[in-house]
């Protein structure tokens, strides 16, 4: 049964335990190249490198680039519904939140292709 992590942190945890975690990584950057923002995330990266680079760069995107924000948000799917949820009073806790949104969406991806 799949049931969804609480956070960037159980996400990662549940990857690493599930040994998905270079698939989950493989997937984001993959999604984030189609959307011609490329990440280029190594495989070997620390999890919570992994996690910064991803803030890093949806901060980036939110800050300078919002069009290409939204193309990233479309391209890799994740729910509209909750992103209006969000606040966006501060920019940094609305980057981590997008970025734990993203991520588990490409967690899902890579979940499901490996499970069914």
């Amino acid at each position: 049964m799949f049931t969804f992590p609480k956070n960037i942190d159980a996400l990662i945890a549940q990857a690493e335990e599930e040994h998905l975690y270079f698939k989950l990584v493989e997937q984001t950057n993959k999604d984030f190249a189609l959307a011609n923002e490329p990440i280029d995330i190594p495989l070997h990266i620390h999890p919570f490198q992994f996690k910064d680079l991803v803030l890093e760069k949806v901060l980036k995107l939110i800050q300078f680039k919002f069009a290409e924000y939204l193309n990233l948000l479309y391209i890799i799917d994740v729910s509209e519904v909750e992103i209006k949820k969000l606040n966006g009073s501060d920019l940094i806790e609305l980057a981590d939140q997008v970025s734990f949104l993203i991520l588990k969406r490409e967690w899902q991806k890579v979940w499901f292709r490996t499970n069914y």
